[in-house]
């Protein structure tokens, strides 16, 4: 059984920065793992921040954070970072990392619905 623990929010200044770790857990070996960050404000939908493959290049953005944001893996440590630079205050949000096993074939990556784990969230709260 996957299991996601992500940590590393906090609450910071506009214009500030956070890193957010996602410690995996139970990956079988040799798998392929899409892993994805999302957030979700009060109110709002939960929204597709970032995607990377485990051991591979491709990344993913949403344009609300293209440029802002960047993801990146430690596939020895099994752990995905989300490095949140010029933070904003509509990026405050709980954080989760999420991840499928596997390809996704003629999904997208934003759909939270593709996922198969997830991890309990971590907030963050930038200020004005």
């Amino acid at each position: 059984q996957v299991q996601l623990v992500e940590s590393g929010g906090g609450s910071v200044q506009a214009g500030g920065s956070l890193r957010l770790s996602c410690e995996a857990s139970g990956y079988i070996y040799s798998s392929t793992y899409l892993v994805g960050w999302f957030r979700q404000a009060p109110g709002k939908e939960r929204e597709g921040v970032a995607a990377i493959y485990t051991g591979g290049k491709s990344t993913y953005y949403s344009d609300s954070v293209k440029g802002r944001f960047t993801i990146s893996q430690d596939n020895v440590k099994n752990t995905v970072y989300l490095q949140m630079n010029s933070l904003k205050p509509e990026d405050t949000a709980m954080y989760y990392c999420a991840a499928l096993r596997g390809i996704l074939y003629g999904g997208s990556w934003r759909n939270s619905l593709n996922y198969n784990y997830w991890g309990k969230g971590t907030q963050v709260t930038v200020s004005s």
